[in-house]
């Protein structure tokens, strides 16, 4: 009974190949036009050296800049990961970035989550052991160009903004962003 289904279903493929691979192409496409459309207000060229307020794993607050963040970080690509504690899509990355902070220099971004203090308590009740920039009013999040969280987006050795994309990202991908990224 199932070999019979198994070769009718392979006939069928082999029949429709090309009318699969035509709408595996236009799903690409699709997706590549949504991903261009989400992130085209995020500026080219060098980051915004905006000063920040980043908020450490140990719960104590340094007050710095972008470009200084970034150049703690020499010869490599970083991430900038822009979330906010009331996002479900954001909660869903959280063991991504997590696990990706562990290989990559990450800064997320606390974008309309509070002052420091409530986004403390919601990355120890979380047990997200981030380096978090605070971002009370979305301004940090808006120099970037993201108009919705969640964000990410890579910055290559030099500050230069690259591979952006808006909405989730798993963790591969952000991972083979910094990959690539780093790769030129």
């Amino acid at each position: 009974m199932l070999k019979p289904l198994m070769t009718r279903s392979a006939a069928h493929f082999r029949k429709n190949w090309k009318s699969y691979l035509t709408q595996l192409a236009l799903l690409v496409a699709v997706f590549i036009a949504v991903q261009a459309w989400q992130t085209r207000n995020v500026p080219t060229g060098p980051a915004p050296d905006l000063a920040i307020s980043v908020l450490q794993p140990d719960g104590t607050t340094v007050s710095t800049t972008l470009d200084q963040w970034r150049q703690a970080h020499p010869g490599q690509a970083v991430a900038l990961h822009f979330w906010a504690e009331w996002c479900p899509i954001c909660r869903a990355e959280e063991n991504s970035v997590t696990r990706l902070a562990q290989d990559w220099p990450v800064l997320t971004v606390a974008m309309q989550s509070g002052p420091a203090a409530k986004v403390r308590q919601v990355q120890q009740q979380r047990q997200l052991p981030w380096q978090t920039a605070i971002d009370p009013q979305g301004q940090l999040t808006r120099a970037f160009g993201f108009q919705s969280v969640p964000a990410f987006v890579v910055l290559d050795e030099q500050g230069r903004l690259r591979s952006a994309t808006a909405g989730y990202t798993s963790e591969l991908g952000m991972r083979l962003r910094l990959w690539w990224v780093g790769l030129f």
